[in-house]
């Protein structure tokens, strides 16, 4: 018999069953993506889930927001005719703990933007070098002008008008596809020269959250509107004015449960709720047996950069409404009813978030459309179809609505049951037979079990393990001398054998 049975024989709770739910504290089970929404798109989320050792679920969101950023305010979607316009605008989080490698997928759908990138500074800096020789000859016939109206000081003649060509021309725009971590003014700068919006994608998402309150002059209204695609209008003292048709930015990121939970307490103003939200379980890591098809991703995001603008009545460029084909519209019109009478009062993170569900399915199936387009072949879609609006449906019912309850669910354990959940996770993930405080706080765990560091949460984390049957007190003094005995605790080794 080892010592550790031993310490377990005398142990008061030992006859405790381990409660093994306190793993997840009640916490939804994750559920598969459904694949129809992305079409023959599909096939390069799995090579990318495949090559980075995840569910296609963190490929997929990041595909949602990168294709939605692409479109931006070049097409609009209208279930219902023209009265009811929305953009293709998605703002979309991949949630995991610091081990499910949520950032390797996230990066392989992004990286061929940057070759988009590429392109658009290799074409902005020849339109600059003939810019800086409009600029320069603008000066000289500026100056030439001005020895004109010198020549006629202490005349009656009329002054010269000043020439069209001595008028220095606007800097050539400068087309940007990803903005990281900025301010509401930085970005609406950006927008200046990209009117048809652009990607926030940020690599840890909490800096995001904590800007809305960062900035106290309008960060929250700042992003609403972001959302929404309406028109902004910009004035900065000593920096002029300017006015954006469209204020279109698509978000994405990835953020960590823990902190998450904290930044969600009383969050709920209708801005979190528009997060799309994608967190499976961890996948063991494997050698890949794909290859990512990085041509294909390249192809299809250049198909959805070159799409047309629309004009107005007056020749100015303006977004292209695409309909609802008219068999789509009854299928919305009758879920959009089904899922308005199944809301409530709107109180909770939950319910605001199926309530926003109504637009996030025509956001869902205006991308879907002109994704499936993209990665395939013929002409561009002039409406959106009824698959592609099922799709959508099926997407949200079946996926997103899930995993918002997994989110917000989540979100309301308490502290001290998310670091008792930390800590039980930490014990089955490295088959700990014994624990001793003073060498939880140490390295190597100290890294691992940061959140337990604060005063009294580890604390709190093995009482709560205690009161679930997994640990018992076995204060040991090394040669059996007098004085303080070490916080010491055995793990009941049926939560080792519930696992093995």
């Amino acid at each position: 018999m080892n010592a550790t049975q031993q310490a377990f024989n005398g142990a008061k709770v030992f006859s405790i069953v381990p409660d093994m739910s306190i793993l997840d504290n009640g916490r939804r089970p994750a559920v598969d993506m459904p694949s129809d929404l992305f079409g023959p798109a599909w096939p390069v989320i799995e090579q990318v889930a495949d090559n980075t050792s995840t569910a296609p679920d963190y490929a997929g969101i990041a595909l949602l927001g990168v294709c939605a950023s692409l479109i931006g305010g070049k097409r609009f979607a209208a279930p219902y005719g023209s009265s009811w316009k929305v953009p293709a605008i998605l703002w979309a989080s991949a949630l995991g703990d610091p081990s499910s490698r949520k950032s390797a997928p996230l990066n392989a759908i992004t990286k061929p933007l940057w070759k988009l990138q590429e392109d658009a500074n290799a074409e902005h800096a020849e339109r600059k070098r003939d810019w800086d020789a409009e600029v320069e000859r603008a000066k000289a016939e500026r100056a030439a002008w001005k020895e004109e109206v010198k020549g006629q000081a202490g005349t009656e003649a009329a002054t010269l008008k000043i020439p069209a060509g001595a008028i220095e021309p606007d800097e050539p725009a400068h087309r940007r596809f990803v903005i990281k971590d900025c301010t509401p003014e930085a970005a609406a700068f950006v927008l200046k020269d990209n009117p048809q919006g652009v990607l926030a994608h940020n690599d840890e998402l909490a800096g995001w959250l904590q800007s809305f309150d960062r900035y106290n002059s309008g960060g929250r209204p700042f992003w609403l509107e972001a959302f929404e695609g309406q028109p902004f209008s910009v004035s900065r003292k000593g920096e002029g004015s300017f006015d954006l048709s469209f204020l279109g930015i698509s978000v994405l990121g990835s953020i960590q449960p823990d902190k998450l939970s904290e930044l969600l307490e009383g969050a709920n103003d209708g801005l979190v709720p528009r997060i799309i939200w994608a967190w499976p379980e961890k996948r063991t890591p494997r050698r890949p047996r794909t290859q990512i098809d990085t041509d294909a991703l390249v192809r299809a995001y250049e198909c959805l950069e070159l799409l047309p603008w629309g004009s107005d009545q007056f020749g100015s460029k303006c977004a292209k409404v695409m309909p609802f084909a008219a068999a789509a519209a009854d299928v919305f019109e009758d879920w959009d009813a089904d899922n308005s009478a199944g809301e409530k009062d709107g109180g909770s993170l939950y319910e605001s978030f199926c309530g926003k569900m109504s637009g996030a399915v025509v956001r869902l199936a205006l991308v879907s459309e002109l994704m499936a387009w993209a990665f395939g072949e013929g002409p561009e879609p002039e409406e959106i179809s009824e698959q592609a609006v099922l799709a959508a449906i099926m997407w949200v019912e079946d996926y997103a609505k899930p995993m918002a309850e997994r989110v917000f669910g989540d979100a309301s354990v308490s502290k001290a049951d998310r670091n008792a959940s930390l800590l039980a996770r930490y014990i089955l993930k490295h088959r700990l037979e014994k624990l001793n405080v003073r060498d939880l706080r140490r390295s190597p765990h100290k890294t691992a079990l940061k959140p337990l560091q604060a005063k009294g949460a580890l604390d709190d984390a093995i009482e709560a393990l205690e009161l679930a049957g997994w640990i018992a007190a076995v204060p040991i003094r090394d040669g059996g001398t007098i004085g303080r005995a070490s916080k010491d605790y055995a793990v009941k080794p049926a939560v080792l054998e519930a696992r093995s």
